[in-house]
Order: C-alpha cells, then sequence, then structure tokens
C-alpha cells in the first residue's frame, strides 16, 4: 500500500494526464516543457551545490553534497524519452542519488533527439565517461547512474565499454530504465492504464524520433537484445505500475543468465521515477537510501 504522500501525488498527476489528454498527444516541444515544469516542483533531499563544466566536449555539472568523498564520483544521465530532460530539470534526482551516496555527481546535458538520433546520446556518455578518468579518478571508483532514457544510456554504455576492451565503472544503477524499444513487453498492456507517467502513444513518437530508423532491437538502443556477460554490479529499481516493468525484470533475468551480480527491487505501486520526488514521498527517500547503500557496498574497499 502506498503512502498517502504517493496516493496523493499520483491523485494530481492522473488528473494532469487526463486534462492533458484532452488536447491529443503532447509533441517533443511539449513534452520537453512539461518535464522541465514538472521536475521544478521536486525538490532535492538535502544541500547540494552546482559546478558548471565541459566534460569531453559535453555541457555538464558537478552536482555536489556536503559530504561529497572526493575520490569517488558518480556519471548521472538523465532521462526523458531520449527527446526531453536536462540538467535543470533532473538536478534534483541527481542531488538525491549523489547525497545518498557521499559522492559528486557529473550530470551531463547530452544531445537529444530528434534534432541528434540515436546514437548521439550514446556518444556524449562515452565521452563523458572518458573525460571523467581523466580528473584523476580510478574506473574502480566510478558508478555511472541514469533514469528511464538515461538508465538505457548507463548499460549501453557498459556493453560499449566492454565490447571495446576499455576499463568499466565499479557499478552502475538504473532508475526504471527503458532496456527494450521494441514495445514488446507484456507490461506494455497490462500496466497500460495503471502508469500515469508514461503514454504509450506518446512514446512510440518519441522513441520513433531517437531510433531515426536504427533497429530497435540493435543492442546499443535496446540492451535487453545485447549479449550482458561481463558487465559490473547493477542495482536496478522499477516500479509495478510501469509499462516498462516487464522489460526491467526480463533485462534482470538475462543478465543474472550472464553470471552479472543483479540486484532488482520492484517497488509496489510505485510510478515511473517516483525517486525524484524523494522529499516528498516516504517511498522515494527509502528507494533513494537504498541507492547509497548499493554505492558504499561497491565502492568500499
Amino acid at each position: 500500500m502506498p503512502s498517502w504522500q504517493g496516493r496523493v501525488l499520483v491523485f494530481l498527476l492522473g488528473i494532469q494526464r487526463r486534462l492533458s489528454q484532452r488536447s491529443g498527444d503532447r509533441d517533443v516541444a511539449e513534452h520537453r516543457a512539461s518535464i522541465e515544469q514538472l521536475c521544478r516542483f521536486f525538490k532535492p533531499i538535502g544541500p547540494i551545490r552546482g559546478e558548471p563544466v565541459v566534460a569531453g566536449g559535453v555541457p555538464a555539472e558537478w552536482v555536489v553534497p556536503e559530504d561529497a568523498q572526493p575520490s569517488r564520483a558518480i556519471l548521472f544521465i538523465h532521462g526523458g524519452s531520449f527527446v526531453a530532460g536536462s540538467i535543470a530539470s533532473h538536478r534534483t534526482l541527481a542531488g538525491n542519488v549523489a547525497i545518498a551516496s557521499k559522492t559528486r555527481a557529473l550530470l551531463i546535458d547530452y544531445r537529444l533527439a530528434p534534432e541528434h538520433p540515436f546514437p548521439a546520446g550514446l556518444e556524449d556518455s562515452v565521452a563523458a565517461y572518458e573525460w571523467l578518468l581523466t580528473q584523476g579518478l580510478a574506473p574502480g571508483q566510478v558508478i555511472v547512474a541514469g533514469d528511464s532514457a538515461g538508465g538505457t544510456l548507463t548499460l549501453a554504455l557498459l556493453i560499449h565499454l566492454r565490447d571495446r576492451h576499455q576499463p568499466m565503472p565499479a557499478a552502475a544503477v538504473c532508475l526504471c530504465p527503458a532496456t527494450d524499444l521494441s514495445f514488446s513487453g507484456g507490461s506494455m498492456v497490462t500496466n497500460l492504464k495503471k502508469d500515469i507517467m508514461l503514454n504509450l502513444s506518446e512514446e512510440r513518437t518519441y522513441i520513433g524520433a531517437y531510433l531515426n530508423g536504427a533497429d530497435p532491437r540493435a543492442p546499443l538502443a535496446s540492451p535487453t537484445y545485447a549479449d550482458l556477460h561481463g558487465l559490473p554490479p547493477l542495482l536496478m529499481q522499477v516500479g509495478s505500475h510501469e509499462l516498462l516493468l516487464s522489460d526491467v525484470e526480463r533485462f534482470a533475468e538475462k543478465a543474472r543468465a550472464a553470471a552479472v551480480d543483479v540486484t532488482l527491487e520492484v517497488w509496489p505501486e510505485m510510478q515511473h521515477d517516483w525517486q525524484v520526488a524523494a522529499k516528498l514521498l516516504p517511498e522515494g527517500r527509502l528507494a533513494i537510501a537504498h541507492v547509497g547503500d548499493f554505492v558504499e557496498r561497491v565502492l568500499s574497499p
């Protein structure tokens, strides 16, 4: 049973969704504006400061909590269906992860579709990760994290690094990742009316703009279809009411079969990206605390 705060938030978001649907599906510009507006409502769970930087040619910001340990870092890749999201919209979520992990987070502004389709976002993620390793950080003290589409890019980054025999990060955190862009998962049907955050029709449009004709089952687009051997430990969180539920579960099952250390958390009755509302939701704070515990476990000597 969700907390009363969670029930109230779902009620309000449900009203917002129904009102927006009366005017039809949102286009990319409307989706971008909606994410920026919604995310401004949520505040981080503690104090953070932002330090702008350019990471391998990619605009970025260090999101720094008060007790950040300088010897470790998180590369945070934001969500937004590959067509939306920014440093401004995701500063709170990256900050929550950084606070729980006692770690600086490098939040990147990767190029978005449709102006920059697949694989531009992955290329920018690779550039930022390679830059991070030039800043005096050992790969074993770096975590890659992302939410939604950022979780997809997180997994694609790991596969890219492994295939090129490049240094791997210590682990990765995927919050509600989209692991299969072919929309073949069972929860696309079973959770169609439960998921009030993701609109299936809109998501098909956004993913189509991102792929721009590329195969939706290409491993670097949909990590479920990749060889998953040799990936570092993974923490994956997903809500039981999400369209993405079965995709995340299927990816975790395949990764475990490939001997990957996967911690899968399915949160009852949670909506997509509920972790961003951690300051309001007890479930959000607990989920973020689990991220901090995971990071501490994999980075501890």
